[in-house]
């Protein structure tokens, strides 16, 4: 791959007039902070790689957006929510003067280079296992009171089990077909089947 994509000239020159300025700018900041970077474009925006995905950004009607890849790693770079994760760590750019002076970016795309170098990654999110309440409808429940067997295997199914069965009745469209999803489940969870028993081979 070439370290310069003729792709990214194309979508440069066909941004609005605000953003060409600002895109030159953050590319040639990036290819100052390293020399070996690789340019491409990924899901239809700018990138630029080295060892990895280092930087991207992106420009749309009214704004620009930049992304350094392993910020959360990057001491002075603002955290982004998830509600704001494709903004950008520096929010709505419609103007060069929206970015940080050109040392301190200089400094980040440094030491994001510096990162992929020595395959440093962002730690991933501990997984949420707090169990979920799971709303069984009424009528699921008065039926299963009424027959033990298929209570016994609904209280030792994981939650997983139970939400398919769930689902499968309140989403019924009408009455008739959600009495009879009910009576099949009733039937099914008696001789211990999850609702996705046919698949289960």
């Amino acid at each position: 791959m070439s370290l310069s994509d003729p792709r990214i000239d194309t979508y440069i020159n066909k941004a609005a007039p605000f953003a060409q300025p600002i895109l030159r700018h953050i590319r040639r900041l990036v290819h100052k902070a390293c020399p070996g970077v690789e340019e491409t474009i990924k899901w239809g925006f700018p990138h630029f790689d080295y060892k990895g995905v280092m930087v991207s950004t992106a420009a749309f009607k009214s704004h620009c957006t930049l992304n350094i890849w392993k910020a959360a790693l990057i001491p002075g770079v603002a955290p982004v929510s998830e509600e704001d994760s494709a903004m950008g760590q520096f929010g709505r750019i419609t103007l060069i003067s929206d970015l940080p002076d050109d040392e301190t970016l200089l400094g980040y795309f440094r030491e994001a280079k510096r990162l992929n170098d020595e395959n440093i990654k962002v730690p991933q999110k501990p997984k949420d296992t707090t169990v979920k309440e799971l709303v069984v409808p009424e009528i699921l429940i008065e039926a299963l009171k009424e027959n033990p067997l298929a209570a016994e295997t609904w209280d030792k199914f994981a939650y997983s089990h139970r939400k398919e069965y769930v689902n499968w009745i309140t989403e019924s469209k009408t009455d008739a077909t959600r009495d009879k999803r009910l009576a099949t489940t009733i039937e099914w969870l008696s001789e211990g089947k999850t609702q996705m028993w046919k698949y289960s081979k």
